[in-house]
C-alpha cells in the first residue's frame, strides 16, 4: 500500500486491455479476469502497481484498488491483438494474453491445446499490459474505447 501523500503521478503509468470485439461478451469478461490477475504476476513487484486501500465513512475497507487508470480498448480482430503482442515482446513490456485454446476443458487440457497450435493459428480474445503511459499510447493509440 502507498501513503497517499507520496503517490506517484497517476498519469505516468497505466493498465491497458485490448479486447477482440468479435468475441462474445461473457467470454471477454472471463478472459479479462484471467489476464488481469496474471498481469500482477508478470509485473512481479506489487508495490510498482500502486494499489490503494479506500475506507468509507463507516470505516469499511475497500482494498487493492489501483491508483493507475485501467483502460479497456477494442480491437477489430485477433490479428490486431497479435500485432500489439509482438510490439510488447519487442519492447519487453509485461503483458498477458488470452486465446481460444484457453476455454476448452480443464486447465491441463487448455495447456495441451495451446501447445498443439502454432502462435499464428491462435485466435486472441484479448491482451492486457502495464507500463509507462506514453509508451503504451504509442502501441495502442489506434484503438478506441470499448463501450
Amino acid at each position: 500500500m502507498f501513503d497517499s501523500s507520496s503517490l506517484p503521478d497517476e498519469h505516468s503509468k497505466r493498465f491497458v486491455a485490448v479486447l477482440n470485439k468479435k468475441v462474445e461478451m461473457g467470454r471477454l469478461f472471463n478472459a479479462l479476469g484471467h489476464m488481469s490477475v496474471g498481469l500482477v504476476d508478470q509485473v512481479g513487484d506489487v508495490e510498482k502497481l500502486c494499489f490503494l486501500q479506500y475506507q468509507d465513512k463507516d470505516e469499511g475497507i475497500h482494498p487493492s484498488i489501483s491508483h493507475y487508470p485501467f483502460i479497456v480498448l477494442k480491437a477489430d480482430n485477433s490479428n490486431k491483438i497479435r500485432k500489439v503482442r509482438n510490439e510488447l515482446l519487442e519492447r519487453n513490456i509485461p503483458f498477458t494474453d488470452f486465446a481460444d485454446t484457453m476455454i476448452v476443458g480443464s486447465s491441463q487440457q487448455q495447456v495441451v491445446a495451446t501447445s498443439e497450435k502454432a502462435e499464428h493459428e491462435l485466435e486472441y480474445f484479448g491482451i492486457c499490459m502495464f507500463g509507462d503511459t506514453e509508451e503504451l499510447k504509442e502501441i495502442t493509440g489506434k484503438f478506441s474505447l470499448f463501450k
